[in-house]
């Protein structure tokens, strides 16, 4: 059975998290992430065991449940979106760490996130349309704010924004890259012919479901 100790560090394992005892109690010890400083993992004693409150999708809520008896709705917390863990020696370590990585993959979940991971799916000599990349994020709709993203790229050297193009196969401007051509240039090297400021979307369009 983990100790507090061992699952407030497994907590902190994870990118760009913290420590933090908000209530000036030594009670509750919570596990944040930066820089929205969103709680996904809480921790106290409460009626002599040890308690960890975490994040879960609807569809995995009521699985969790009726898997383990010491799994329970959230306590002091909307009871459809957090469950209670008692640890009690009855829930596999596994399943308490799969559950606490669950709630930091729910609470770090952003639209910009999917986009990049989007985004890193279209391969070498490929490109996508803003539209494909929202549908690959999961949401069609959203292709306005596939292209704010792509112009705030954190990591242009993984996220290859370079190769999505409109629903035409025309290019970004100037402004999207640094430069005029920068975006053409960085295509030719990946193999990708542009001509007049555009990709042919027939021979070099990624495919995806909802082409």
């Amino acid at each position: 059975m983990m100790t507090r100790e061992e699952i407030l560090a497994y907590g902190l394992s994870f990118p760009h998290t913290y420590q933090d005892a908000p209530f000036h109690d030594d009670n509750w010890q919570l596990v944040r992430v930066k820089p929205g400083k969103k709680a996904f993992l809480w921790t106290y004693e409460r009626d002599g065991s040890l308690n960890l409150n975490v994040k879960v999708s609807p569809e995995w809520r009521d699985f969790w449940r009726t898997a383990y008896a010491a799994v329970v709705p959230g306590w002091h917390q909307n009871k459809e979106h957090w469950n209670t863990i008692i640890v009690d020696g009855s829930i596999p370590d596994e399943d308490i760490c799969r559950m606490i990585a669950e709630s930091y993959d729910l609470v770090t979940d952003s639209p910009s996130k999917r986009i990049y991971e989007a985004v890193k799916k279209i391969p070498r000599g490929q490109v996508a349309t803003y539209g494909q990349v929202a549908f690959l994020a999961g949401n069609p709709k959203m292709s306005r704010a596939v292209g704010n993203a792509l112009h705030h790229n954190p990591d242009p050297e993984n996220i290859p924004c370079y190769r999505v193009v409109n629903a035409k196969g025309m290019l970004a401007g100037a402004f999207a890259f640094g430069g005029e051509e920068v975006q053409a240039q960085l295509l030719r090297a990946d193999g990708i012919e542009v001509t007049d400021g555009r990709v042919d979307l027939e021979k070099y369009g990624m495919q995806t479901e909802n082409k």
